[in-house]
């Protein structure tokens, strides 16, 4: 993408450093500097593809000024850090159920003064509310966006004469259609049970059900949730349940065997029309090295294609402790890492988007469909995310697209959610 007023500036070493000295003198920084004249902070980031990028800021963001030094903390349990009371300085990671009870507790530290809190997308802001916060605390600044939906070979679509559907009976109908034209539907992975839970389960249930509104009544309910609830798995989630498992019928008829890897290896040479995947994928399709002509759109659970909605969560979010030894320089990185011409590349290189209002749109054909949907806030956070870990729900999903009976399987789930609720 060509520079314009519009467009971030490219990343480069120099881009990079040209700017960091401003954004740590705007940061009064007075920690104790060591023997060398610089204080130690250390940056937690762990998602594997993207540590040798985030050392490279981390080794930039030290050799531009004098004050700090950073540790790019790879392997650090943070549960174990935040008991010890020696948690990292920064972290740099996904926004989960974990962080949440973090947020909740009032171990992560405010930082609502920042300029570059009031650059969040509102509704991108809210993504981190859907968990447990600390009143009137900013806890987390999302730094990265995926979505994931329904990733689509385009040239069977065309050699079949097919559109993209929009509702539920035509996504049906398409599936009809390929599968008899002899070509697999979806492939399905259901050895690995997350990819089921990310995938078939968080998709149906989204667009059927309203995410936030069912979780934040299930806590309420707490240790009452039954089936006679206002909400519960069994009630509410029956019903998008039972279409996920209508689905199964077109997957490929060895799905139960088949994982991840085989996933993206059958993607890429083109052995079925559609795979219910995030971005992530798309990397570990390419290393196929083959000219496979891929899309996505939401996967449509009404007949109304307003209700079209994208399965995203924070990929990335920005948050300091409370406990950190070195929040000043913790707030300065955090800082020179919002900068756009650091910001904006980065979830360009990772198939993300963007979470401040300023910006850009994704450039990158494979997922330019869901930028609509984004742009217009029509997004919801997977249901799965939001059950503890406590509580097997990737393997009661993955038994129940295995042939096991719906209703039992999401009545078991209320049960334990029930039980743990008690034990809070």
């Amino acid at each position: 993408m060509s520079p314009s007023p519009e467009a971030p500036v490219p990343f480069t070493r120099r881009s990079l450093l040209a700017g960091v000295g401003g954004a740590v003198a705007a940061t009064a920084l007075s920690a104790c500097a060591g023997a060398s004249g610089t204080s130690q902070l250390t940056l937690y980031q762990s998602k594997p593809e993207a540590i040798p990028y985030f050392s490279r800021l981390a080794a930039d963001f030290t050799e531009s000024q004098g004050r700090f030094a950073v540790q790019h903390d790879i392997a650090t349990n943070l549960s174990a850090s935040f008991v010890r009371n020696s948690p990292p300085d920064l972290g740099c990671l996904n926004y989960n159920l974990e962080m949440g009870r973090f947020m909740e507790r009032g171990a992560l530290s405010d930082l609502s003064d920042l300029p570059e809190a009031g650059r969040i997308r509102e509704d991108v802001a809210e993504l981190a509310e859907w968990y447990p916060t600390f009143e009137g605390r900013t806890s987390v600044l999302p730094y990265s966006v995926t979505a994931a939906s329904v990733i689509y070979n385009r040239r069977i679509f065309a050699e079949h004469g097919l559109e993209v559907p929009t509702t539920w009976e035509e996504f049906l109908a398409v599936c009809e259609t390929l599968q008899g034209a002899d070509v697999t539907p979806i492939y399905a992975t259901f050895l690995d049970a997350w990819t089921v839970a990310q995938g078939l389960f968080d998709y149906t249930v989204g667009g059927l059900v309203d995410v936030r509104s069912f979780y934040a009544s299930m806590h309420e309910i707490g240790e009452d949730v039954g089936p006679d609830s206002e909400v519960s798995f069994q009630r509410t989630m029956l019903e998008p349940v039972q279409r996920m498992v209508e689905l199964v019928e077109y997957t490929n008829s060895d799905a139960g065997n088949r994982g991840y890897g085989d996933g993206n290896t059958a993607m890429a040479q083109g052995r079925a029309a559609m795979y219910f995947q995030g971005p992530w994928a798309f990397g570990e399709i390419a290393k196929a090295g083959t000219d496979v002509d891929l899309g996505t759109f939401p996967l449509p659970m009404t007949d109304d294609p307003a209700d079209l909605k994208v399965r995203v969560n924070i990929d990335l979010s920005l948050w300091v402790p409370e406990a950190a030894n070195e929040k000043e320089g913790a707030r300065a990185l955090a800082q020179f890492l919002m900068r756009p011409e650091v910001q904006n590349p980065y979830n360009e290189e990772f198939l993300a988007f963007g979470t401040t209002k300023d910006a850009p749109p994704v450039t990158d054909e494979r997922i330019a469909e869901m930028q609509q949907y984004y742009d217009e806030g029509r997004f919801y956070m997977g249901a799965s995310q939001f059950i503890p870990n406590s509580i097997p729900a990737q393997n009661y999903i993955q038994s129940i697209v295995g042939g096991a009976d719906p209703e039992p399987v999401l009545a078991r789930m209320d049960a334990d959610w029930a039980r743990l609720a008690f034990r809070e």
